[in-house]
């Protein structure tokens, strides 16, 4: 493997700086990004790794889910513990160690857990315009929980008419062999000159999943889903505008295939799974040098999260619930000080309300018992920060750096621990350096501090999570890590292509531990202690090539590697070396694609990985998946059909509690009036 990573980054580097120097043309017009440093930047000016995923990408390959979306982004890998789930790996992590922010809202809250979970799945993918990827940095930028890095979602926005004003609308339909999905989805927007609106609707049937030649259906494992999204832009003055928002989302009876399969349940499910998203934001745009723009976001956002199960040969039902309520207020101030300097510097409050409950009922008798939740019910958990970034540009130069200054305030009351309140806080800082070789290239050096608060789950969890039984911990100090990245970009009119490599320094990493010679139903008794040192390190290299106008070459590869210094051993969940080549072609009528996604053996296996019956004994083997999309449109209509795994390969990627789905075809089509 160690010779094969080298061979392959050594073969990338010398192509990348062959193609750049072999083409002096023009160059190209460069994607924004706004993720980077809360800052219009041109990607080749980006003085570390990201990744996007554009609109019209996702209107091409018509993902099923959110999570889905991302399957084969360079440095991106998705764990699916359920078909209604999608957790990403940023640079080896996920859960609550990767920040996930929709439209500059975070929407991790308190309860988000360690490890895989499906929320990001709760944001309805009809309502995308672009998605963005920053890699190992954004403690500095965003806050707690950017270990791995930050995960930007941006939904649509209406937009304002120069001309009288007008309506427009769409409707949309998508089938899916199998009846794995049935979908159909309406919108409908309005531009004025000082107003503009949207709304939608998402209702959604997804079907038992089918996986490849050998698993077939995957029962139960289907849900339903129902999303409701508007937004309402209004020009305040020429240079203000002020937008408010609402999203909706909930999926009803999701089941957990694999606890169901493996687990002895005859029933284990979410329901409901809900999210609800309001917020207001107002932009100014000042002429000043110290404030030159400035956005305010207040925002209320509620996530609700059922969980029913029933074993095998018992009459006892359990119904478990929590909910969390958030509040929040942020302020960014961008300066221009000067043509060299400009700066982004505010505060951020967020404040979560959790509500946990359980009731067990005997569906015999009909007696019932209220228990404590899996959360102390009435915590409350309050994060608050001040922050300054600047931006420094000399002739051929770009200097970024930043400090930021985070408060915790968490308090919670259990039958366990008693009245527990801790107040933990963290300075943290980056800096980096970004030398433009030329118009077309870019070489980086950045290094950052990153960390992650211990929330309500990490303190107050009592009950069965996976395959294990866990019980609430008192003192507990946030998780830190310093990342340190080496990369090169290039971008002519002919090529988009990026290589790096980086090495992460994680300390005080809260992990579960077992209580030796404890077991409750059956269960295996863990507690979460500050306990591990770990490191991960790795390379990633994307290279976009276009062969003739509208054709292009899209190919990736990311290698990850991690260790746990305390325990001496492979660290937990680290994806496999995975990939994709992607073939595209593209015109005013029709669009076409094929891609190959891959994923090698990953048979480096901490002892929790053995232990988790997601994973199969001796790891999980490797997979070569390959998907073919087109599309045409005569306008007002447009159709898209896809052929998924058409060698009908049975695939799972590492830690997944379900596997791919099987050879399938779907069609979807879409009117526009």
């Amino acid at each position: 493997m160690h010779k094969f990573s080298l061979t392959l980054v050594l073969l990338v580097t010398t192509c990348l700086y062959a193609f750049a120097q072999s083409d002096t043309s023009t160059q190209q017009l460069e994607e924004i990004t706004i993720t980077s440093q809360r800052m219009l930047q041109k990607n080749l000016n980006i003085p570390y790794s990201t990744q996007s995923v554009s609109s019209a990408y996702l209107e091409n390959i018509q993902p099923r889910t959110t999570p889905e979306a991302l399957m084969g982004v360079n440095g991106v890998f998705i764990q699916k513990t359920n078909h209604g789930g999608g957790s990403p790996f940023l640079r080896g992590l996920t859960g609550n160690q990767i920040l996930i922010l929709l439209d500059g809202v975070r929407l991790n809250n308190s309860t988000f857990r360690y490890g895989p979970n499906q929320y990001l799945n709760t944001i309805d993918a009809f309502t995308i315009n672009k998605i963005e990827v920053v890699k190992g940095t954004g403690s500095v930028q965003y806050g707690s929980d950017a270990l791995g890095g930050v995960l930007q979602v941006f939904t649509k926005e209406p937009s304002f008419s120069d001309k009288a004003p007008s309506w427009s609308g769409k409707a949309s339909g998508k089938y899916m062999s199998g009846d794995m999905e049935k979908t159909l989805r309406g919108e409908a927007a309005f531009a004025g000159k000082k107003v503009a609106a949207s709304i939608g609707a998402s209702f959604r049937n997804f079907g038992d999943l089918i996986g490849g030649d050998t698993s077939g259906k995957q029962s139960p494992s289907g849900y339903k889903e129902f999303a409701f999204d508007a937004k309402v832009k209004l020009l305040v003055t020429p240079g203000a505008v002020l937008t408010i928002s609402n999203q909706f989302l909930q999926q009803q009876h999701v089941p957990v295939y694999h606890k169901v399969r493996l687990e002895n349940f005859q029933l284990n499910e979410f329901n409901p799974q809900l999210r609800m998203l309001n917020y207001a934001k107002l932009h100014i745009h000042k002429n000043s040098r110290l404030i030159n723009e400035i956005e305010m976001i207040a925002s209320w956002q509620k996530g609700s999260e059922g969980r029913n199960s029933r074993k095998n040969g018992t009459n006892v039902l359990r119904k478990e619930r929590d909910d969390v309520n958030t509040l929040g207020f942020t302020t960014d101030i961008f300066s221009h000080i000067n043509n060299n300097w400009s700066a982004n510097s505010g505060i951020e409050v967020y404040h979560d309300k959790v509500g946990s409950k359980t009731r067990q009922s005997n569906t015999q008798s009909g007696a019932e018992s209220l228990l404590r939740g899996l959360y102390p019910d009435n915590s409350a958990y309050g994060n608050y920060a001040l922050y300054s970034l600047h931006h420094f540009t000399l002739n051929k130069w770009v200097l970024e750096t930043g400090v930021r200054y985070n408060m915790f305030s968490i308090s919670i009351r259990d039958t366990t621990l008693g009245k527990v309140k801790i107040n933990p806080s963290s300075f943290v800082y980056n800096s980096s350096l970004l030398y433009k070789i030329s118009q077309a290239q870019s070489v980086f050096l950045s290094f950052n501090t990153g960390f992650r608060a211990p929330n309500v789950d990490d303190m107050g969890t009592l009950g069965i999570v996976d395959f294990r039984y866990e019980i609430p911990a008192s003192s507990l100090s946030p998780e830190r890590s310093r990342n340190i990245e080496l990369g090169y970009k290039v971008n002519t009119n002919k090529m988009v292509a990026s290589l790096s490599g980086y090495y992460m320094h994680i300390s005080n990493l809260i992990t579960r531990v077992k209580v030796d010679g404890e077991i409750i139903n059956g269960y295996q008794v863990y507690k979460k202690e500050n306990l591990e040192a770990a490191y991960i390190k790795g390379f990633e290299t994307a290279i976009d090539y276009q062969l003739l106008p509208g054709w292009h070459i899209n190919g990736n590869v990311a290698y990850t590697f991690g260790q746990a210094l305390t325990k001496n051993e492979p660290l937990r969940r680290i994806p496999p070396l995975n990939g994709r080549l992607l073939s595209s072609y593209a015109n005013k009528r029709w669009t076409a694609s094929g891609e190959l996604l891959f994923a090698s053996k990953q048979d480096r296996l901490a002892q929790g990985d053995k232990d988790d019956n997601r994973i199969p004994f001796g790891g999980t083997p490797g997979w070569n998946i390959c998907n073919l999309y087109a599309g045409y449109e005569i306008k007002p209509v447009k159709i898209n059909v896809g052929l998924q795994n058409i060698f009908n390969e049975d695939y799972r990627t590492h830690g997944s509690g379900i596997n791919g789905v099987g050879r399938s075809a779907w069609v979807s089509l879409a009117v526009k009036f």
